[in-house]
């Protein structure tokens, strides 16, 4: 649980950091900032995607898993909650408390990073948790600094999930293989990636569509050992 508390720790230490900068960091500044995080992260997928060398199953694993996340309509749905949490929000006439909160935990939880992160957690290997730490700290400093507090509270449900997912891959480690885990994170990686081009402005991926992958990756690893593929 280290990581999970590296983690939910620094996105307690830059959200209060934003909230004493509020409004005083320029936009063009968020923007940048913002491109070097897809930069860096670019840099975490590619390393997570050649763990494996086993591309067929990368590749049946991401076409139906996101095939099934599309048909789930899973971004869409997710788009929509946060939209009707800060519609009703605004309508109660608060401040910006909920939209922080809603951002923060799509931003910080629904990502490759958070799942690749529990199976490495789960194994003692916490660098995965270390690197969206850093990563986590500059976001939330920087959302914090024009949503405000609610990105503060998005921390509880960082450390839910994150612990929950944790606890869940050390139970399903003993029946994952090294090459099983490897080619899981490698999965998580080309998503990761995915993640880095949209935080560049490159392209617009529906991210979520394809965590389902990491559903179907077991069936397709086995699948492909009892072809002799």
């Amino acid at each position: 649980m280290l990581g999970v508390l590296v983690n939910t720790g620094t996105v307690i230490l830059g959200s209060i950091i934003g909230l004493l900068l509020k409004k005083g960091i320029p936009e063009r500044v968020s923007r940048a900032v913002m491109s070097v995080i897809g930069l860096c992260t670019l840099i975490i997928g590619v390393s997570g995607a050649l763990q494996s060398s086993n591309i067929i199953v990368i590749i049946l694993s991401l076409v139906v898993g996101t095939v099934v996340g599309t048909l789930l309509k899973i971004e869409d749905g997710i788009n929509k909650l946060t939209i009707s949490v800060e519609r009703k929000f605004k309508k109660e006439g608060g401040n910006s408390i909920a939209e922080g909160l809603v951002t923060g935990t799509l931003l910080f939880c629904v990502g490759a990073m958070t799942i690749t992160g529990a199976f490495y957690s789960a194994n003692g290997d916490h660098s995965v948790y270390y690197t969206k730490s850093v990563l986590d700290l500059i976001s939330s400093c920087v959302l914090a600094s024009t949503l405000g507090i609610g990105v503060l509270f998005s921390s509880v449900a960082l450390f839910i999930i994150q612990a929950g997912l944790v606890l869940l891959a050390g139970v399903l480690q003993g029946i994952m293989t090294a090459q099983l885990i490897a080619v899981t994170c490698a999965t998580g990686g080309v998503i990761i990636i995915g993640l880095g081009l949209n935080l560049i402005g490159v392209t617009k991926f529906k991210i979520a569509d394809m965590l389902p992958s990491f559903l179907v990756v077991p069936g397709a690893y086995y699948l492909a050992i009892l072809l002799g593929i």
